[in-house]
């Protein structure tokens, strides 16, 4: 139980350029684990992100994978997990978003809920994932903090409560008020390493002399406001994910980063039960279950090497013992899990729920694929969307075609896109839920596997999967369709509408046939 107590397993997720990536370098600088914190995009620092290891990444400066990392901070063992941002890659987000339980949003103070924030956080609500919001770039010019307390209730739909206070934004930002823990601090701005600060108590002189009579006269003002408007924070509140705590700050400039770390491992929850198909696996059980809910091709370009990502649900972890794989129905041992900082990794001999350890995978693995001690359990909420944007991939350098093969593949179960062969013409389709795919697809073939591809353009409106339970009408279907019916991986009927008229219409004339729009049925 201890071992569970001490475990914080959390994502971390935001609309494109709020700055998830700068919080989590400025997590693992307060973790110990990097001495000098890296740059997404600057001129002066050449160091680049830890979590944003890709070469596409530290190119574009956006992160295209989710990375894990974990560190040990004070008596706490924390597993963050870095997510991508931007919408294209929203799928990689959503999957990490089962295996983690908590989660901190980063908003941008200037912008606002942006519409991605939006849509993550109502996968949170759905799960009731607890969530704490950390307005971030205050060293810029920010709208009012009470204007953005009030926009992040109406669009998120939570209730909301200030646990530290800004003075001021921009040129003038001085520093963060803790209310959690009634200390107000003063901060000297720096880009890459932890630097002292000066405690101030804010009914005495000394905050006058600070920050100036003007600004401590209005920050007192504002504080006997709040506690009039907030009511008190309830821990409990916050676990049933009805309440978000808010923190302010510049991740930057490492303005009330340490507060939000502080404050978190003190009220977020560790390792919660996990839903399956046959029951609900506490934490606290003795025997070990865990699932993939993610696969990375390429970690280290030298081996080639695809990492399964196993969350642990239950029980102990234990390199060499033999588990029980429920999808191939047959028991394998591990001999090297690995525990995970971005692209470094170490070997580990044992874990505990909460955990995320990495598999070597040769195929054996696919996202939502279940180990357990021996019982048949299936976890749910994996799933892969219908794609929206496809394209023919065709083989530019004949010489290479192994190359390109086994590329696709690879990609392909890393769930970055999903792979159909058109029934008649036989021709390989991309589907993907954001152009930008495309576009790291035949980046990482040609940069990891040697191979080289052109997309040609098909204008499709969607991919659904068909089953039914009359074989006659889904022949029929398919006779009359045969020329927009394809097979995905597993071998299963794919229709590819060209229009949205056409679907509805095939709906209306085929009553026995299930239409579905995502890959769990």
């Amino acid at each position: 139980m201890t071992e569970i107590e001490r475990r914080r397993t959390f994502a971390i997720i935001a609309h494109p350029d709020a700055g998830n990536t700068s919080l989590t370098e400025k997590l693992l600088l307060f973790g110990g684990q990097i001495q000098v914190a890296g740059a997404v995009k600057s001129n002066k620092i050449k160091k680049t992100a830890t979590s944003d290891w890709m070469d596409i990444e530290k190119q574009r400066g956006i992160s295209v994978t989710t990375s894990v990392m974990e560190f040990d901070y004070r008596d706490y063992k924390i597993n963050i997990l870095d997510t991508p941002g931007h919408q294209d890659f929203a799928e990689d987000t959503y999957r990490t978003l089962t295996a983690v339980d908590s989660v901190i949003i980063v908003v941008d103070g200037a912008k606002g809920v942006e519409t991605q924030t939006r849509k993550l956080m109502e996968v949170c609500r759905m799960r009731k994932t607890p969530v704490i919001i950390f307005v971030n770039k205050m060293d810029r010019e920010a709208k009012d903090p009470f204007d953005l307390l009030d926009e992040l209730e109406e669009e998120l739909h939570i209730h909301v409560r200030p646990l530290t206070w800004p003075i001021e934004s921009g040129e003038r930002f001085k520093g963060v008020y803790n209310l959690y823990e009634h200390n107000l601090n003063l901060f000297q701005p720096s880009k890459q390493v932890v630097t002292e600060k000066v405690e101030v108590d804010i009914n005495t002189e000394e905050l006058d002399n600070q920050i100036g009579t003007e600004l401590a006269e209005r920050l007192r003002g504002e504080l006997e406001l709040l506690e009039g408007v907030y009511p008190e924070f309830e821990t409990t509140e916050y676990l049933k994910g009805e309440l978000a705590p808010v923190f302010f700050g510049s991740a930057l400039n490492n303005f009330g980063v340490e507060e939000l770390l502080n404050t978190f491992v003190e009220i977020a929850p560790s390792p919660r039960p996990t839903k399956t198909e046959e029951r609900e696996v506490s934490p606290d059980e003795q025997k070990f279950t865990g699932f993939i809910f993610k696969i990375t091709a390429n970690i280290d370009p030298n081996h080639r090497s695809c990492i399964a990502f196993c969350k642990v649900c239950s029980g102990k972890f234990s390199r060499n013992t033999p588990y029980y794989h429920v999808r191939h129905d047959k028991t394998m041992r591990f001999s090297s899990p690995t525990q995970f900082m971005a692209q470094r990794k170490t070997t580990v001999d044992e874990a505990w729920a909460g955990d995320i350890i990495g598999l070597p995978d040769n195929g054996t693995f696919k996202i939502g694929d279940t180990l357990t001690e021996g019982e048949k359990l299936h976890f749910r909420g994996i799933p892969s969307f219908s794609p929206e944007m496809f394209k023919y991939i065709e083989n530019a350098d004949p010489m290479k075609q192994k190359q390109l093969a086994k590329g696709i593949d690879q990609l392909m179960d890393e769930g970055v896109a999903q792979l159909f062969v058109n029934q008649f013409n036989g021709r390989k389709l991309i589907g993907t839920v954001g152009q930008l795919q495309f576009e790291v697809i035949q980046y990482r073939l040609e940069n990891e596997y040697n191979a080289k591809c052109r997309w040609e353009p098909i204008s499709l409106y969607k991919a659904c999967w068909i089953e039914s339970d009359d074989p006659e009408q889904l022949e029929a279907f398919k006779k009359r369709k045969y020329q927009y019916m394809a097979k995905d991986r597993e071998g299963r009927d794919v229709f590819l509408a060209d229009s949205g008229y056409v679907l509805q219409m095939a709906q209306n004339d085929f009553e026995h046939i299930r239409f579905h729009f995502t890959s769990e049925f």
